[in-house]
C-alpha cells in the first residue's frame, strides 16, 4: 500500500535505517548484563523527554461544579487544572457502596463526532442520533463509564485536546472557507445541532486538527505530551479524593483511548492495571500497512519511533498488569502486526519477571470495544483492582 506516491520507497528506505536500539529486545541483547529496570529507567526517559512538554507541579484547585444522582453511583461535573495556562471539566463516576473503592481513568475513542469526547461514554443526561449510532457501533450501545461505575469503580473521563469542549470555537478558529457552517453560532453547543450540522462540524475540525498540531509543535510541544499530562493530572485529582484508593487506579480506552492508556500506563507508574483497546502494531508493519488511516495527531514524537517501537509502550508499563486487545478483523492492523507485538510484548513481560501480568485478547472482530471485550475488561480489572 501507498499513501505517498513516489516518495513510498524513500521513506521506506529511511525507515528500514533506524536503529531501534531503546527497543525491549534490541536493548537487551547488546546489553548482556543489563536488567529489565536498567531497560525501563532509559527507556521512559527517552520517551518523556521527547514528549517535549512538562507543566510542572501545581495546585489542582479541583471543584465540583455539580452532582447528580444515577442511582448505582453518582455522577459529578467537575473542573480542576492541568497547567499553569489550562483548566479542564471532567465527570467523575463515584459508586456508594463501602469505600475507598478502585479508580479508573478511561478515554473516550478518536473516532466519531468530534465535537464530543466524554459524552460518548458518560451519560451526561444529553443525547444525540449522531451520538448513539457512534455508541452503538463503538461500545455495543453501552455507555462505557457508567458500565464501570455500576461493577464498583470511580471513573473520571475527561476530553482529549480538540475534542468535545476543548474543540476551537469561534470563526477564526474554524474556518468557513474549509466547510462552511451556515447557521452554526460560533459558540456551539453540539446537543443542538442536527445531525447533517454535526456532520459539517465535524469534517471541519478533522480539517483544523492538523493545524492544531503546527500550533502545539510551534509553541514547543506535542499532542501526545499535552494528552499526557492531561491524564496524569487525573490520576492527581483521583488520589486527592478520601473515597478512593490511591494504590488501585487503572486505565482503559479504544483506538485513540487505547493509545493514550499505552502511553499513561509505559510512563506512570501509578497504573496498576491497563486495558488497551484497538492501538497495538509494530512500526515496521504499519507503515508499509496503513499509516494514513491510523498514524494520527497522537503519535507525532519525533525522535521516539526510530529508536523504540510500539509494543515498547506496554512493555515499559511492567509491572503494570496489561491487557492488550485487538480485533483480528480490525482493519487498521494487519493480523501479522498484532502477531509480532503480543510476541515483543510477551518477551518483554517475561524478561521483567511478570509474565502473569499481560494478556492479548485477539478476538475475530472489528474495531470496537463490544459488548465482550467490555466482559473481558471487567475481569481483567476485577482480578486485579478488587482482589
Amino acid at each position: 500500500m501507498t499513501h505517498y506516491g513516489s516518495l513510498e520507497k524513500f521513506i521506506r528506505g529511511l525507515r528500514s535505517g533506524n536503529p531501534l536500539d531503546l527497543s525491549a529486545g534490541n536493548w537487551k541483547a547488546s546489553h548482556p548484563q543489563g536488567t529489565f529496570e536498567e531497560w525501563r529507567e532509559v527507556a521512559r526517559a527517552h520517551l518523556q523527554t521527547h514528549l517535549h512538554y512538562n507543566p510542572g507541579p501545581l495546585d489542582l484547585q479541583a471543584e465540583t461544579l455539580r452532582t447528580v444522582d444515577r442511582g448505582e453511583f453518582t455522577l459529578e461535573f467537575v473542573a480542576f487544572n492541568t497547567s499553569p495556562w489550562s483548566r479542564v471539566n471532567g465527570c467523575l463516576l463515584l459508586p456508594k457502596e463501602s469505600r475507598p473503592v478502585p479508580a479508573l481513568v478511561v478515554f473516550h475513542a478518536w473516532g466519531g463526532p468530534m465535537c464530543w469526547g466524554k459524552e460518548r461514554i458518560v451519560d451526561t443526561g444529553r443525547d444525540h442520533p449522531s451520538l448513539r449510532e457512534f455508541r452503538e457501533i463503538a461500545y455495543g450501545g453501552r455507555y462505557l463509564a457508567d458500565e464501570f461505575a455500576k461493577r464498583g469503580y470511580a471513573v473520571i473521563v475527561i476530553d482529549a485536546h480538540h475534542f468535545g469542549d476543548r474543540a476551537p470555537r469561534g470563526r477564526s478558529n474554524v474556518d468557513q472557507e474549509v466547510n462552511p457552517l451556515v447557521g452554526i453560532p460560533d459558540q456551539w453547543d453540539a446537543f443542538d445541532l442536527t445531525e447533517e450540522e454535526v456532520r459539517k462540524l465535524h469534517d471541519t475540525l478533522c480539517e483544523k486538527l492538523y493545524l492544531g498540531v503546527r500550533e502545539l509543535n510551534w509553541a514547543g510541544t506535542t499532542w501526545t505530551g499535552l494528552n499526557f499530562w492531561d491524564d496524569s493530572r487525573c490520576i492527581d485529582y483521583l488520589k486527592s479524593r478520601p473515597e478512593i484508593d490511591p494504590d488501585r487506579i487503572g486505565c482503559t480506552g479504544l483506538s485513540g483511548g487505547g493509545w493514550r492508556t499505552n502511553i499513561l500506563s509505559a510512563l506512570d507508574p501509578r497504573i496498576k492495571a491497563a486495558v488497551s483497546v484497538g492501538w497495538m502494531t509494530t512500526g515496521d508493519y504499519q507503515q508499509v500497512f496503513d499509516v494514513y488511516g491510523t498514524v494520527g495527531a497522537f503519535c507525532l514524537l519525533p525522535g521516539v519511533w526510530n529508536r523504540m517501537d510500539v509494543p515498547d509502550l506496554t512493555i515499559m508499563s511492567a509491572p503494570c498488569a496489561s491487557m492488550v486487545v485487538v480485533g483480528r478483523e480490525d482493519d487498521h492492523f494487519p493480523p501479522e502486526a498484532q502477531d509480532a507485538a503480543n510476541a515483543a510484548i510477551r518477551a518483554g513481560y517475561e524478561w521483567a519477571g511478570k509474565s502473569e501480568n499481560f494478556r492479548r485478547f485477539n478476538p475475530p472482530k472489528p474495531h470496537s470495544y463490544d459488548l465482550e471485550i467490555q466482559e473481558a475488561a471487567f475481569e481483567w480489572f476485577a482480578r486485579h483492582l478488587q482482589t
